[in-house]
C-alpha cells in the first residue's frame, strides 16, 4: 500500500529533530517534538480514508465510468426503443420465458447449498412454469403460491464459506466481488438459455435478448437513481454490497459477521 503523506514528513523531519536536540534543551526539542506529530496527525486526516471492502476504488470508478458512458450511449437507449415498439405483453412473456430457464440453475444451486426443499419447490416451479405456462410464456407458478428465490453460484460459493473478497467493478458486466467474479463463468455457462442454444449467433442473440430486456426493466429505477442519489458509484456500490450479504443469507445475516 502507498506511504501516507505524514508518515512521510515525520520521517523526513525525525533526523533534522536529532541534530537540533543536541543544541538545544530537552523540553524545547519536546515541544517541537509534538507540535511535527501534530501537523502530521493533520496532514493524515486530510487524506482520503480508503474503504476496506473497496481497496481498488480508484480503478473501479475509471470502469463504472465506461460502463455509464456504454449504457447512456447504446444500451439504454436500446432498451428504451424496445420498450416502445415491443408490446408489454410480449415483453412480459420474454422475462418469464427468460426467468423459468434461470429457475433451473437456482434449484441446483440450492440443492448445492444443502437446501432440497426450496430446490424441491424450485423444481416444481419450473415444471408448473414449462408445462401449464407453456415453456414459460407465463407464470402459473406464482398464481399457485410457487414465489421464485433466485440463487446463482456466488451465493452458493458464500454458503460455504468462501469471503466475498474486494469489491471489483467489472467492464459491461458492472458491480461484482472477488468471489462473485470468479463465480460468473460457472453461471454464464450452466444457464438453461446457453445449455439450450447451440451456435455462436444463437448465442448471442440470447444475450443481448437478455441483456436489453433487463434494462428495459429497469428503466424507472435508474431514473429515480439518477434524481436521488449524490455519488451514484458509492450508492450503487454499498447497495449491491448490502443486497449480496442479504441474499447468502436468505435474508437473515447473522449480526457478527462482517462480511458483506
Amino acid at each position: 500500500m502507498m506511504r501516507r503523506t505524514g508518515m512521510l514528513l515525520l520521517a523526513a523531519w525525525l533526523p533534522a529533530a536529532a541534530v537540533w536536540a543536541e543544541e538545544t534543551s530537552a523540553p524545547a526539542a519536546a515541544s517541537s517534538a509534538a507540535a511535527a506529530a501534530s501537523a502530521a496527525d493533520d496532514t493524515e486526516a486530510d487524506e482520503p480514508t480508503v474503504n476496506p471492502r473497496d481497496p481498488y476504488e480508484s480503478l473501479n470508478r475509471k470502469v463504472f465510468e465506461f460502463n455509464d458512458k456504454l449504457d447512456e450511449n447504446v444500451l439504454k437507449p436500446v432498451a428504451e426503443t424496445y420498450q416502445k415498439v415491443v408490446p408489454g405483453m410480449v415483453r412480459t412473456g420474454v422475462s418469464n420465458v427468460l426467468g423459468n430457464l434461470g429457475d433451473v440453475w437456482s434449484a441446483v444451486n440450492q440443492l448445492l447449498q444443502g437446501k432440497p426443499g426450496q430446490a424441491g419447490e424450485m423444481t416444481m416451479r419450473v415444471i408448473t412454469n414449462t408445462f401449464f405456462g407453456i415453456g414459460g410464456l407465463f407464470d402459473q407458478a406464482t398464481e399457485l403460491g410457487l414465489e421464485r428465490h433466485s440463487e446463482d453460484f456466488g451465493q452458493t460459493l458464500g454458503r460455504w464459506g468462501v469471503p466475498p473478497g474486494p469489491y471489483i467493478v467489472l467492464p459491461l458486466l458492472g458491480a461484482s466481488t472477488a468471489r462473485d467474479t470468479i463465480a460468473t463463468p460457472v453461471d454464464l455457462y450452466a444457464s438453461m438459455d446457453t445449455q439450450l442454444v447451440s451456435g455462436t449467433y444463437a448465442t448471442v442473440g440470447v444475450s443481448v435478448l437478455k441483456v436489453v430486456n433487463t434494462r428495459a426493466n429497469l428503466l424507472g429505477a435508474s431514473q429515480l437513481l439518477d434524481e436521488v442519489a449524490l455519488d451514484r458509484y458509492s450508492f450503487l456500490r454499498d447497495a449491491y454490497l448490502a443486497r449480496r450479504r442479504s441474499q447468502v443469507y436468505d435474508g437473515n445475516p447473522p449480526d457478527d459477521d462482517e462480511n458483506p
